[in-house]
């Protein structure tokens, strides 16, 4: 678990405290020396939005860094949220506030990120983060200041092993299912596809060995065999080649590959696996740390035009709440075309930010992790709109929030169960969904 010394949270706090005032601002990225040092980064793309009155929130997702292409795809909806929140009286009396972070897809920045959110903005609630490496980050620094952590999309298992275990005393909780789902989808895709033999590579942090673990005990399970089970691969985020790790990946002759990866290192990878011929009559089996419209692109085409990529198929956590429509909406009025991957996730975890504090009548982190399970499920009104809940909730009265990733029934261990899309990329290389399966 990444952790950030406490001379380094103190010049965090120093360097960021003059950066803040009441309107929107923007900084960029700067760098401290620690006393052993070495450069930390602090965080990137800093922007507040309201004032100092009221919930103030953050958000701490990547706009850089190896999951920038779908980050990018989901800051728009804390924006969003809170504008729509405003619009309608705010909570407590008072507007919201929000100050956004980049994390850039690294533990460091977002551990840096979220000390400088919890200990000078001082947030009761953030948005964050989307890689499950960052999040573990981000909740070391947020469970000890009592500031609660919603994920939009941090998905390793780790997260409800730890939660079980009481490590973040209810600090922590997401808004898309943990990989043992995705890797059941997964793995009933590949046996109704007919793949016996599969093979897996991952990237080498708490999403990618997460996943793996579970799909090789699923797909066992289903009968299917995993050829590297005894050899698994695993690469190095910080790699720039890939060679021998798509040269391991391909050697057992399976008849599929599930590759768990980002989207920046990821394409690199399937780059060589294709230039060298591996991928030839194996099924590419995907999952949502890639699902962006540029990924195909990033891969590349073969020296005749057509796309590497082509046929590959894969699975991302999908959205079927009752608020989809609604939210689909709102976004093509306020930013034009649809909302992109997980966009849903993230505009359901600030909603549960939102409507908690107002159900514990205080704008505070603890105040929003006791109430936040009881407005996102339980026997209260059912609501798919956020100002909807908060009128009942003004009134006293409780609600079942439903959202629009899905009904975000939050459990004991902070996680919900979803639909999973199953997509797949064309000849021309666009992607599209071709079904949708529920992991039972």
């Amino acid at each position: 678990m990444s952790k950030i010394s406490v001379s380094l949270a103190l010049s965090l706090v120093t360097l960021a405290s003059g950066f803040f005032m009441d309107a929107c601002e923007n900084t960029t990225t700067t760098t401290n020396q620690t006393p052993d040092g070495t450069a930390a980064t602090t965080a990137a793309n800093t922007t507040k939005i309201g004032n100092a009155k009221g919930l103030k929130i953050g958000s701490l997702l990547p706009t850089t860094g190896d999951l920038a292409s779908i980050g990018q795809q989901m800051v728009g909806s804390s924006p969003l949220l809170v504008e729509t929140v405003n619009a309608c009286g705010g909570v407590n009396g008072e507007k919201v506030s929000l100050v956004e972070v980049d994390d850039q897809t690294d533990p460091k920045a977002g551990a840096a990120g979220m000390t400088k959110l919890a200990t000078v903005d001082k947030v009761a609630g953030v948005v964050g983060s989307f890689a499950s490496s960052v999040s573990t980050a981000a909740i070391s620094v947020a469970t000890p200041n009592k500031v609660m952590l919603v994920s939009p999309g941090s998905t390793s298992p780790v997260f409800t092993d730890k939660a079980q275990k009481g490590d973040f005393k209810g600090f922590w909780t997401r808004t898309a299912p943990p990989d043992t789902y995705q890797a059941l989808a997964l793995a009933q895709l590949a046996k109704k596809k007919g793949f016996k033999r599969v093979s897996t590579v991952v990237i080498n942090n708490d999403y990618g060995v997460g996943f793996e673990k579970a799909f090789v005990q699923t797909f066992e399970k289903l009968g299917g065999t995993v050829v590297n089970k005894d050899k698994p691969v695993r690469y190095d985020p910080k790699a720039q080649t890939f060679d021998t790790e798509a040269g391991a990946t391909f050697a057992g002759k399976p008849d599929a590959v599930l590759a768990v990866m980002y989207a920046e290192t990821g394409s690199l990878f399937l780059k060589a696996a294709y230039q060298q011929g591996l991928a030839k009559g194996v099924q590419i089996m995907l999952t949502d740390g890639v699902k962006s419209d540029s990924f195909p692109e990033q891969v590349g085409k073969s020296p005749d035009g057509k796309y590497l990529l082509s046929g590959a198929i894969g699975t991302v956590p999908g959205s079927d709440g009752k608020a989809l429509a609604a939210f689909k909406k709102l976004w093509q009025e306020k930013k034009g075309g649809l909302p992109g991957e997980y966009a849903p996730q993230a505009w359901d975890a600030a909603a549960l930010l939102i409507l908690a504090a107002q159900a514990a009548k205080e704008n505070t982190g603890v105040g929003i992790a006791g109430k936040i399970r009881e407005v996102a499920g339980g026997e209260g009104t059912e609501v798919s709109d956020v100002c909807e809940g908060l009128k009942l909730l003004k009134e006293g009265k409780k609600i079942n929030y439903q959202g629009a990733s899905g009904n975000v029934d939050v459990d004991a261990n902070g996680d919900v169960v979803g639909v999973y899309d199953v997509w797949t990329v064309g000849d021309d290389g666009k992607i599209k969904v071709i079904d949708k399966v529920s992991p039972k």
